[in-house]
């Protein structure tokens, strides 16, 4: 890791959140690759130095369309809006497309 890459102590304090959805549930089933690639967003918190890292998960499946309500992922959101215990949050464009031949 590069010291650019190295993240200040005090940010290091907080805690990482990593935010996994997928909009249907036939990506869920269909694109792995897209949620590995995902999920290895831990790993990165891990590598930059965080400690502590929470998951949330729970909106796989589940359309970003506005009619469904994805309570831990707006909690996210507001604490990152506050002041000095904001999380980090990581983040990716983690879509897979898949050729069939």
């Amino acid at each position: 890791m590069t010291s650019a890459e190295l993240l200040p102590p005090a940010v290091l304090k907080r805690k990482a959140v990593v935010y996994i959805r997928q909009s249907t549930q036939a990506q869920v089933q269909t694109n792995l690759e897209s949620q590995r690639r995902q999920y290895d967003l831990v790993d990165v918190a891990r590598q930059r130095g965080f400690r502590e890292i929470e998951v949330i998960d729970d909106d796989l499946g589940r359309s970003a369309s506005g009619m469904v309500a994805r309570p831990r992922f707006i909690a996210s959101i507001a604490a990152a809006s506050s002041a000095h215990r904001a999380p980090r949050l990581l983040c990716a464009c983690a879509t897979c497309t898949v050729e069939q031949r």
